[in-house]
């Protein structure tokens, strides 16, 4: 008896196959021809499946065409599983996913936020199906690359995801199956990765979805325990420091989570630029503060006399989508500041900035996934946003602040913009409609 696949809530996969999956992937096969070719489907694809072909004709890749990005090649690709901060977790993905990959003719794959392959490994009969498709070291699986498929809808929908067969836009990965879940950051929120488990059509396990689930869950359980050592080693530094001190004042770790506060409630986390560095500096949510370097983390220091920032007043936001790395640049009555976007949170700034009168979950749900439902995660990713830029965001509807300035840079070729996104707003940026 096969296993229906569950997700992160514990119900089964709308529409995936729990019985004879031979026939659903004949039927998987007609509805696909029938959706490319302009006609009604006896049967639908599933809802987000459906959704994702929606995104890749507004984005107006070819099912038929090539990939359109080289792979890395390999001093880049070393460099970026460095920078991914994936590898520490390398060992506890393999001892718990491939030997059940092996076992079923698969092969796990891992990616970063970008959909770039770092690592791709298993049987070499396998591996070399997988050559054939371009699915390699250092490939971008993202789909406005390669289309609907596990790793780049997983990192759209942030959700498990199974793509089976003919679910693939790509013809050319029609015989192929995958089934991917999302890697989050236990204490950010923020995605962190992918991992997969993929192979020919005909390995296809309904229970994949579950057993790849639930070992990134138990990724994110072990990212949490090594965490909170840190957190605990840092607090116990910044004891004696913070004793020592009048007026408010934080110490936070290098990833911006709070370790401690005195003075006031402070918040659970701070957005850090990458570029931060010991002295005076302004942050939205905080104001002008003295930021002091502790073993693993730093020391803030709150000016009580700083300008407040009230409501985003004469403050100016520029959101620089110039280059392939999105960068939000804020300045304000105290000084200015920075910070590296997610995809994700450059894709909902730049539909508030384009839509100055607001919107709502639904329509930005509609502007990020073609799929006006997916509210929850539309919120999930506001409260996220809304913790780096604090008063300089309003809701009810979702918008930027009332007298905030704000302007974007785009790159000098529409085309180019976001190249790695999928999303509706991002489309229509592209082809000057928006």
């Amino acid at each position: 008896m096969r296993v229906p696949p569950v997700s992160t809530s514990g119900r089964a996969i709308p529409g995936f196959p729990t019985g004879d999956i031979r026939s659903y992937t004949r039927s998987s096969h007609l509805t696909r021809q029938a959706v490319l070719a302009g006609r009604q489907p006896a049967t639908a694809p599933r809802d987000l499946i459906g959704a994702s072909w929606r995104r890749m004709r507004a984005h107006g890749l070819d099912p038929g065409g090539a990939p359109e990005v080289a792979p890395l090649d390999d001093t880049a690709l070393q460099r970026h599983r460095k920078e991914s901060g994936l590898q520490p977790l390398m060992p506890l993905l393999r001892s718990h996913l491939l030997p059940a990959g092996d076992a079923a003719g698969q092969l796990m794959v891992v990616a970063d936020i970008s959909g770039r392959v770092l690592w791709r490994e298993g049987s070499a009969v396998i591996s070399r199906h997988a050559d054939k498709l371009g699915f390699v070291g250092g490939s971008a699986w993202t789909e406005v690359n390669v289309g609907t498929n596990g790793i780049g809808t997983c990192i759209v929908t942030a959700a498990p995801v199974h793509v089976h067969a003919a679910e693939h836009f790509a013809e050319s990965h029609t015989p192929w199956t995958c089934a991917a879940a999302p890697l989050f950051d236990p204490h950010t929120g923020q995605m962190i990765g992918v991992v997969d488990l993929s192979g020919p059509a005909h390995t296809v396990h309904a229970g994949t979805i579950s057993l790849v689930t639930a070992v990134a869950r138990l990724v994110e359980l072990e990212l949490r325990a090594a965490h909170q050592d840190r957190l605990q080693e840092l607090r116990s530094i910044a004891a004696p420091v913070l004793a020592k001190l009048n007026g408010r004042s934080l110490v936070i770790a290098q990833d911006g989570m709070t370790a401690a506060v005195a003075g006031f409630v402070g918040p659970d986390h701070i957005a850090l630029p990458r570029d931060m560095m010991p002295g005076e500096t302004w942050f939205p949510s905080l104001g002008q503060v003295t930021a002091e370097p502790l073993p693993g983390g730093w020391l803030l220091r709150l000016h009580d006399d700083a300008a407040d920032v009230d409501e985003g007043q004469a403050a100016q936001l520029l959101l620089d989508l110039s280059t392939a790395s999105p960068v939000l640049r804020v300045s304000g009555p105290s000084g200015g500041w920075s910070d590296s976007l997610t995809p994700r949170h450059a894709e909902i700034l730049l539909s508030l900035v384009r839509h100055t009168e607001g919107r709502s979950a639904a329509e930005l749900a509609d502007d990020l996934f073609a799929d006006s439902t997916r509210t929850v995660t539309v919120r999930a990713e506001m409260s996220r946003l809304r913790r780096t830029l604090g008063p300089l965001l309003a809701h009810r509807p979702y918008r930027i602040a009332d007298r905030v300035a704000c302007r974007v840079e785009l790159p000098l070729k529409l085309g180019e913009l976001l190249p790695a996104s999928s999303a509706p707003i991002v489309a229509a940026v592209r082809a000057g409609r928006a």
